[in-house]
């Protein structure tokens, strides 16, 4: 079965040519050289769909909409494939844009502020459901699809069936943001390296203990240690993978949990609370109220320097040399290129591309890697966060006229819909629907995908979270961490000095904010300062320093670790 993008043969098919109509004809075409039986639905199921897209569409035949997305492998789907059909079937003609994840929050940030029309919908990371819900310059979905987009809003949309949608609804219990896709961050090794007897041998008799997934950071370090510098099928090993670069996706390699996984925020989940992965405290009525210790954040506490001191020390010592100079998308293909033993974490949104490398793939079409969850650092407690996922979720700005919004919010439930969902998931492998996840075909692929599917089939795959509603304007704060991140990585600062830095510029934005009260009720109300120590001594984070921050070392079978997934 051909999972690749299958433009060539609508092409060939005529579907993607020839002038724009809105009939049951392109619906057809497309649903044959398309879709086929890779769908939840069945064909008379799928063309009903495709009739109420047609028929809701009609006020709109004809106009130009832009949205935009992050550049992945799903949106490029989306772009090319799906974005073409849709003006097909409907007569609404999408612009689809990629751009880098970045440009798209400041494409965001630049409406917020401007009020201008940029885009008619924005494919947007749940992260910002903090910024959305302040803010109220989103069209909150829930009132939408029950008043003014009532008439645009599909039948068989089916909420229940989407699995990130409690990340895309804020503390008011209003759904903001439409899932579109869906990654984790996971550990990735190479199953085929550590299951070799010799290797594991070896490797017992130096560390004393068996080679497998790593549970916390000790062992990470022992494994990374063991693998880099050895020579494996003529190959030089590094012993992990990470990316260094003063560049916006540096930040996201810390917003993206690896505060929690290192133990810095309180228990919780979705996420910490009081204070969560970002280190930002808030107080009963969900208002920020600092992000320094000195006001019981802890976004420049023991735990966070740890963090951060660790993720260097490894991208210095176990990584290659060009890491250090790489972006997220630079180096989220590296592994794919067979010299990396695993990597602390994998968006696996970089599976899709892994398994078309034939340096990681066995000639049977089975990875010589696997995905499990990733270990967790010396301050982290059962019951905090353990990891991130990404939820990249469409998102309709207020400041969008309402006829456009609404031809948005068609194409936006068109790729999101049950009759192409199973295909789009075949595509890019980031899962936003149980039905999808629960379908057949990934059942007879799941040996190929290196555990992400049993992942998904697992009740441990809600621990799994974006960032919470603590970050009350994630465009201004986000950027703050790439850049005194930056500074730690270059050697420039220390990770103290760089984290006190960090913390202190958030809590000016969050000054800002309080005093300008633009998010009213909601907004930041300041802490006052006080004695860090008084916030050390009591419980919960911020947490003291642990004197010996290396735990005894400790890994798990990874098949033993699958099975109890079942």
């Amino acid at each position: 079965m051909n999972l690749k993008t299958t433009t060539s043969m609508a092409l060939a098919l005529g579907l993607l040519t020839g002038p724009a109509w809105a009939d049951m004809e392109a619906a057809k075409a497309f649903l044959d050289a398309e879709i086929g039986d890779q769908s939840t639905l069945t064909r008379e199921e799928q063309e009903a769909e495709m009739q109420w897209y047609i028929d809701a569409a009609q006020p709109f035949a004809g106009m130009e909409i832009k949205v935009v997305s992050e550049t992945i492998t799903t949106h490029e789907y989306e772009s090319q494939v799906l974005a073409p059909a849709f003006e097909k079937i409907t007569g609404i003609k999408i612009t689809h844009d990629l751009i880098g994840e970045g440009d798209v929050v400041e494409k965001l940030q630049t409406q917020m502020q401007s009020g201008e029309n940029i885009y008619d919908a924005y494919v947007n990371d749940s992260d910002l459901i903090g910024t959305h819900w302040r803010y109220q310059q989103v069209r909150n979905l829930t009132d939408w699809m029950d008043q003014e987009g009532a008439d645009v809003t599909s039948p068989t949309l089916d909420l229940e069936d989407f699995i990130g949608t409690q990340f895309t609804t804020a503390p008011d219990g209003k759904l903001y943001q439409l899932p579109d896709q869906q990654f984790a961050n996971l550990y990735w090794f190479r199953y085929d390296w550590f299951t070799d007897p010799d290797i594991m041998a070896e490797f017992k008799e130096k560390y004393g203990y068996d080679l497998g997934v790593p549970v916390n950071w000790s062992a990470y370090e022992d494994i990374a240690e063991f693998f880099t510098g050895r020579e494996i099928d003529g190959v030089e090993v590094y012993g992990s993978m990470d990316y260094g670069k003063k560049d916006p996706s540096l930040g996201w390699r810390y917003t993206d949990a690896w505060m929690s996984m290192a133990g810095m925020g309180d228990k919780g989940e979705p996420n910490g609370l009081p204070v969560d992965e970002w280190g930002i405290r808030v107080n009963e009525n969900s208002q920020p109220v600092g992000a320094c210790m000195a006001r019981g954040g802890a976004a420049n506490s023991p735990a966070a320097v740890y963090a951060v001191e660790k993720a260097i020390e490894w991208l210095n010592k176990y990584s290659p040399p060009s890491a250090m100079g790489m972006t997220f998308s630079e180096a989220g293909p590296v592994p794919g290129q067979g010299n990396i033993a695993q990597q602390m974490f994998m968006y696996t949104t970089f599976v899709a591309p892994l398994v078309d490398s034939a340096e990681v793939m066995n000639e049977d079409g089975t990875p010589k890697w696997r995905l499990a969850p990733s270990p967790h650092g010396v301050y982290w407690e059962d019951g905090m966060k353990v990891g991130y996922q990404d939820v990249g979720s469409w998102t309709l700005m207020k400041s969008t006229p309402e006829d456009r919004a609404k031809a948005a919010w068609l194409y936006a439930q068109f790729v999101t819909s049950k009759t192409v969902d199973v295909k789009k998931s075949h595509v890019g492998l980031t899962f936003i629907r149980e039905s999808t996840i629960q379908h057949d075909s990934f059942s007879e692929r799941a040996s190929k995908l290196g555990g992400l599917v049993e992942f998904y089939r697992s009740p441990d795959r809600v621990r799994w979270s974006p960032t919470g509603t603590n970050v009350p304007d994630y465009p201004k704060l986000a950027q703050l961490w790439w850049q005194n991140i930056g500074d730690a990585m270059s050697g420039a600062k220390s990770a103290q000095d760089a984290l006190d830095s960090l913390c202190s510029d958030m809590e000016r934005v969050m000054e800002r904010l309080e005093r300008a009260g633009i998010q009213g009720d909601l907004g930041p109300v300041m802490n006052e300062e006080k004695d860090a120590e008084e916030w050390l001594s009591m419980e919960g984070s911020p947490k003291p320093a642990i004197e010996n921050e290396r735990e005894e070392p400790k890994t798990v079978s990874y098949d033993e670790l699958v099975a109890s997934w079942q």
